[in-house]
């Protein structure tokens, strides 16, 4: 029985080596451990191999794991049978489970996450190996479950959703383990992925453009009072974009005294892209294209819209101010419970701010939402009461609104019930 003690002594020492091995890696990135071993660091090249096919790795920890507990458990019934009695066999199990819980899950896990740098590297060969020798039982047990569970299975092996990563986010920034800002940037990057062109472009009647017709000092004119580096250029009308005259080229030709070539001849290739695009896709397009404005188009190609590189960061690292920014706030208090807002703002901003519900799949901004519920443009003053709120187009200008004046309706009394004889 000596030799089963020490058995179970070297489990659950193994146990804590697997423990402080799986809380190590799974704190562990590729880039962290391709920087280890540009430093020279002892295992690092392992933990590169490790960290280049983490769920197979961590896949054969797990079934390490499972049969350390369970082996040690097993043996330690037996231990308290053997000396102490089938009446001690529950009592010991479960004070063996405690303090393997205190040992291995809290001691060790709480190490590696501490140390979690020189854990990994001390711990690279050991798990190398054990993935080694362990593979062939470990891709049948994958392959089993993989049958039995419906859909996909776990094909992929151990993985993080988003949501836990957003909460993750959410108790680093309550611990101060990272910044708010950094929270906020972590939360962008993933709505970036969901976000479609639509969403963050610059609206049709917005756009400043330059007829093809038109002189170099117009163009001239334009980028000096916006500040735009890159002006599109239409034929007959804005909705035929056929270019962009860079505010360089307008320069240097004027710099030149010639003054011969057109703003159609001095035009550059407009670049179009659906309005239902993702803006993740368009980012990575506009790099690869090097590109810095793309002109926006809905199904029917008609021009809805203008979307800039700076647009698409700004989703992602906030608003991007420069000295020809104009600052206009998209919400402004209007004093007993009213707010003024931008009627461009999203509806599901308008939601957070008022902790309401309202739809916003088929409307992407308050104006949207407000002549979507009248069906028309409305006047100027006109009202519409919807799920408790009233807007007011309190501003409009051609065929959009611009500002929108939002109010909670006094909640209806409930009329008591009625007495019964």
């Amino acid at each position: 029985m000596i030799w089963l003690v020490a058995l179970v002594v070297a489990l659950v020492v193994f146990g804590s080596v697997l423990a402080m091995a799986e809380a190590s890696l799974t704190r562990m990135t590729r880039v962290r451990a391709l920087a280890l071993e540009d430093e020279g660091r002892r295992n690092a090249f392992r933990l590169v191999q490790i960290e280049t096919d983490p769920p197979s790795y961590l896949n054969a920890i797990y079934l390490a794991v499972m049969f350390a507990q369970n082996g040690s458990a097993i043996l330690v019934a037996i231990l308290a049978e053997h000396y102490l009695g089938n009446i001690w066999i529950t009592i010991v199990s479960v004070l063996f489970t405690l303090a393997y819980f205190v040992l291995v899950e809290a001691m060790s896990k709480t190490f590696a996450i501490l140390h979690s740098d020189r854990v990994a590297l001390a711990m690279a060969p050991v798990v190398y190996w054990l993935a080694r020798i362990l593979r062939g039982p470990t891709r049948l047990l994958i392959g089993l479950a993989n049958v039995l569970l419906p859909g996909k299975g776990i094909r992929e092996g151990p993985f993080v959703s988003e949501e836990e990563i957003r909460s993750m986010a959410e108790v680093g920034s309550q611990e101060g383990a990272i910044e708010e800002d950094e929270k906020e940037m972590i939360h962008s990057i993933f709505e970036f992925g969901d976000t479609v062109v639509r969403e963050v472009m610059t609206p049709q009647p917005d756009i400043v453009a330059v007829e093809a017709s038109g002189s170099l000092d117009e163009v001239l004119d334009l980028v000096i009072r916006h500040g735009y580096s890159r002006i599109p250029v239409y034929r007959d009308n804005r909705g035929e974009i056929i270019g962009i005259v860079y505010a360089k080229d307008v320069l240097r030709e004027l710099h030149s005294g010639s003054n011969g070539r057109s703003i159609r001849e001095l035009a550059r290739r407009a670049y179009f892209v659906p309005e239902s695009k993702r803006v993740a896709d368009l980012l990575r397009e506009m790099q690869q294209e090097k590109v810095h404005v793309a002109i926006v188009v809905d199904e029917y190609g008609s021009v809805v819209g203008l979307v800039t590189l700076e647009d698409l960061l700004e989703e992602i690292v906030g608003e991007i101010a420069d000295e020809y920014d104009r600052e206009e706030p998209q919400v402004e208090p209007a004093g007993d419970g009213r707010f003024r807002v931008n009627a461009r703002l999203p509806v599901d901003e308008l939601n957070e701010l008022l902790e309401a519900e309202l739809p916003n799949e088929e409307w992407d901004t308050v104006g949207g939402l407000m002549m979507g519920i009248l069906g028309r443009l409305p006047t100027q003053g006109e009202q519409v009461d919807f799920e408790g709120l009233r807007f007011t187009a309190e501003r409009v200008q051609g065929r959009r609104i611009s500002k929108v004046m939002i109010e909670r309706l006094p909640k209806e009394p409930v009329p008591a019930e009625e007495e019964r004889p």
